[in-house]
């Protein structure tokens, strides 16, 4: 084995693109591991529990590359495995033509200047958080309401971007929003969902996913779905974009019924919110993960009950170790194991938390028990999202299921448009390895997604399911299943 490790000042790529680029230099024969990513301490952690020797004066502003190869002989080696990066990278930065066919204008240069040659109302902004103001702000000038997917944005600019677009009657979606539908036409994170009467209003992302992806297994749909951004219902933000996005859709003709979705809200400002949803005509429902509110499939439940509607009973897929008489959850106690949730949605893992918690008690952590967010900005600077790049997460799983103390892995996969092509692809066999190397482990997944989403929700919820886990489209009942096994209860006994 021989490896090389080498830093390039200043070489910013996109964390999508370096995962990209990674992969394809890892599928190259002869390479054994690759790495290419920015310099950021997280990504400094991985380089290093790969083996790799990264030099200490390398920063988040550089560009870090480490391959190894079996033998420097084969295929070219370390110098050919270098020339096929530099050919990815240059693939990958290669910018558009100057002009186009038979005279087409050049691109336009900013947002004002693009916003001018159509009739969009809507700018999408993602570009690293640092960044983003004056794009937003130029966004804001030219009359477009604003989705900025970036994270990583000072909450002062925030604040000051959406004053900017209450000025201007409009609305800022973000920083850090990661689902939008307007219109029909889905942003950032969003499943295939059918159209319909509820409205949403979301300070989280995979929240709104699962929301959005329940109704449509109810056979209801969305008329739009407003993203707000993880930090709008904190005190400094104060619920901004939340009133006016509740203002926007009780205006709607389109839009019958409003859930807002939130992460854990500041509770002066959830006060705020509920007094103005009392004065709006439109009914408003809420799903926030906190003692005694209504949880994200309680909430599904209470908006179909309030339109007339039926409330069905929600896909699961029973892996076939359990699927046998007498082989459910209700004989599989794991006295003193625990349970390790690993997520790649906010609102989910504080969903799952708080269903834990009321299940099995407040000091969840003294006993082991665990729930971790991957989609927190502690993991994703210099790294992309963890619904795109599944390597920190899968990670955490080995690691996990070599820990005798964990009794049942609880996981969450989202699917939809932008995220990974095919989650199943990597996670079943790795799911498959923990639980063949360990027998009395369990597997659970919170499948988020619709059957019309690119990924496929039911191919996915059958590779999963094959590998020996037990698939829940609902996040609640996933959660619930694992603590019944935690407990060795049946589903049933649960508390709901």
């Amino acid at each position: 084995m021989t490896d090389r490790v080498e830093v390039r000042r200043g070489g910013y790529h996109d964390s999508v693109t370096l995962m990209r680029v990674s992969r394809l230099l890892s599928e190259r024969a002869g390479v054994a591991a690759a790495m290419v990513a920015m310099g950021t301490e997280l990504n400094r952690e991985m380089f290093g529990r790969m083996g790799f020797a990264v030099p200490d004066d390398a920063g988040p502003d550089d560009l870090v590359v480490a391959i190894r190869v079996i033998d420097d002989t084969a295929d070219g080696g370390l110098d050919g495995a270098r020339e096929a990066l530099d050919g990815l990278l240059r693939e990958a930065s290669r910018p558009p033509a100057e002009g186009g066919i038979l005279g087409a204008p050049a691109p336009a240069r900013t947002t004002g200047s693009a916003a001018a040659r159509g009739e969009a109302t809507v700018a999408l902004l993602s570009v690293p958080g640092p960044h983003v103001f004056p794009e937003a702000m130029d966004a804001l000038d030219a009359g477009l309401n604003v989705m900025i997917f970036s994270d990583n944005v000072p909450v002062a600019q925030e604040i000051t971007l959406k004053e900017a677009a209450a000025r201007r009657g409009l609305i800022v979606m973000g920083p850090d929003c990661g689902t939008a539908v307007v219109g029909g036409a889905g942003l950032g994170f969003a499943n295939a969902v059918r159209p319909g009467p509820v409205g949403v209003v979301a300070a989280s992302g995979t929240g709104a996913q699962q929301l959005m992806c329940l109704l449509d297994a109810a056979g209801t749909g969305v008329s739009h779905v407003l993203g707000v951004g993880g930090r709008d219902l904190s005190p400094e933000v104060s619920g901004r974009s939340a009133l006016a996005a509740l203002a926007a859709l009780d205006a709607d003709p389109g839009t019958e019924l409003i859930v807002l979705v939130s992460k854990p809200p500041a509770p002066q400002v959830l006060d705020l919110i509920r007094e103005a949803a009392r004065r709006l005509d439109t009914p408003v429902v809420f799903a926030l993960p906190l003692p005694g509110e209504d949880d994200l499939t309680r909430a599904a439940e209470k908006a179909l009950r309030a339109l007339g509607r039926p409330v069905p009973t929600w896909p699961r897929w029973v892996s076939p170790r359990h699927a046998a008489p007498g082989e459910g959850p209700s004989g599989r106690a794991r006295p003193g194991r625990a349970l390790r949730g690993l997520f790649a949605g906010g609102t989910l893992r504080d969903e799952a938390e708080m269903i834990a918690r009321d299940v099995l008690g407040w000091e969840l952590e003294s006993r082991g028990h665990r729930f971790t967010d991957f989609g927190d900005d502690a993991y994703t600077r210099g790294r992309a999202h963890p619904m795109i790049d599944p390597t920190l997460r899968l990670e955490a799983l080995r690691a996990e299921a070599a820990d005798e103390g964990c009794g049942v892995l609880l996981l969450d996969v989202v699917l939809g448009y932008g995220a990974e092509p095919d989650p199943a692809a990597a996670l079943a066999p790795a799911i498959a390895a923990a639980l063949r190397d360990r027998p009395d482990l369990d597997a659970v997944v919170s499948l988020c997604g619709t059957p019309a989403d690119p990924q496929g929700r039911d191919r996915q919820a059958l590779a999963l399911c094959e590998a020996g886990a037990d698939v829940f489209a609902s996040n609640a009942e996933a959660t619930r299943h694992a603590l019944a096994l935690v407990n060795g209860s049946t589903v049933e006994g649960m508390p709901r």
